[in-house]
Order: C-alpha cells, then sequence, then structure tokens
C-alpha cells in the first residue's frame, strides 16, 4: 500500500499552494546544494585533509604568557 500518482499530484498541488513555487524553487537549490556538499564531503578522501591541515602554519604560544 503505497501512494498512488494521483495523491502524490495532490500532495503536489497542496504543497505549492501552501509555499508558492517560488518559494519551493529556493527550497530545491538548497537541498541540491547540501546534497551534493554532502555527497563530496563524503567521497574525499581522509589523507588529502590532513595534508591540507599541515600545510598551513601553525602558531605556537609559549606556555609563559
Amino acid at each position: 500500500m503505497g501512494f498512488g500518482w494521483q495523491e502524490l499530484i495532490i500532495i503536489l498541488v497542496i504543497v505549492a499552494l501552501i509555499f508558492g513555487t517560488k518559494k519551493l524553487r529556493n527550497i530545491g537549490s538548497d537541498l541540491g546544494g547540501a546534497i551534493k556538499g554532502f555527497k563530496e564531503s563524503i567521497s574525499s578522501d581522509p589523507k588529502e585533509d590532513e595534508s591540507a591541515d599541515s600545510d598551513t602554519p601553525v602558531e605556537k604560544k609559549d606556555a609563559a604568557e
């Protein structure tokens, strides 16, 4: 027992009426960007992240200060 195409169309129309099509486009693009960023962070190599961190100079503060 799932949703048929008729139920999905009715739900889509109701959501479009509540939020408006312009707002839905913004939500869709924001969600797509978030998913893309998440996939990129998952697929990145952890060793690359560590080497990028080691390239930046680290300031060491004296314990006496």
